[in-house]
């Protein structure tokens, strides 16, 4: 097994599956199902999620409300998700627990770094909603610096894509896909993997990104049992 303790990120918009707005319960499903397969491996699993099927942060400006009280909201948005992802993992007989970067204590647990890794060792999957608990901080930057802070192998990076291209595939036929990269060649060609800062977090880390297609079944089952799926981006 290649990886041992991981950090899964997930986008809220992958939340929606065929829909325009909110959950589709057949993704949440089938996400459950995925990570299962690689918590019966051994693995230990941590989860970050996004909000943006439900409200984006940095949206907010143009409807009018402040970005402050925007991210807020984003955070809000993301502990849904979390509590949607967590019902659907205990439905299908795995261990749970919801840390929050923001007080919510009737639905989750606060983020304490030790108590998470704990959580981990038992066998327990976490989930971190929330964001870090701060305005002007992204889902990416939550997921490098969680993972950082519990000391995961690597930060796996679900999307609709697998991999990263020399540009948007979905948009450019003729994008071709990186099966490697390191971080210096993805700021020399300005991929647009993660923001600045989460980028940066796993640069100085030493942190590895795989970015990978989510929506394949037996695609994060292949990574952590070190197949070469989707792209790796390291500091080497």
């Amino acid at each position: 097994m290649k990886y041992n303790r991981i950090l899964l990120k997930l986008s809220g918009e992958a939340l929606m599956g065929e829909k325009n707005y909110g959950i589709d319960s057949n993704r949440l499903e089938q996400y459950a199902q995925e990570i299962r397969k690689v918590r019966d491996m051994g693995v230990e699993v941590a989860i970050v999620i996004g909000g943006g099927n439900i409200f984006r942060g940095v949206q907010a400006e143009k409807t009018g409300i402040d970005r402050v009280q925007g991210d807020y909201m984003g955070m809000l948005a993301t502990l849904i998700n979390a509590m949607a992802l967590q019902s659907a993992l205990e439905q299908g007989g795995m261990y749970t627990r919801l840390m929050s970067g923001i007080k919510v204590e009737s639905v989750c647990e606060p983020f304490i770094r030790r108590r998470a890794i704990r959580h981990l060792e038992k066998g327990r999957i976490v989930i971190f909603g929330a964001g870090i608990g701060n305005p002007y901080f992204t889902t990416d930057s939550t997921a490098s610096l969680r993972a950082i802070e519990i000391e995961a192998d690597v930060v796996l990076k679900g999307t609709r894509v697998d991999g990263v291209y020399t540009a948007d595939p979905e948009k450019d036929k003729n994008a071709t896909k990186y099966t490697t990269l390191s971080f210096q060649e993805a700021y020399q060609k300005n991929l647009n993997i993660m923001d600045m800062t989460a980028f940066t977090l796993c640069q100085e880390n030493n942190l590895p990104i795989v970015v990978f297609d989510m929506n394949k079944p037996g695609n994060l089952e292949k990574i952590v049992s070190g197949e070469d799926i989707g792209t790796l981006i390291t500091s080497i």
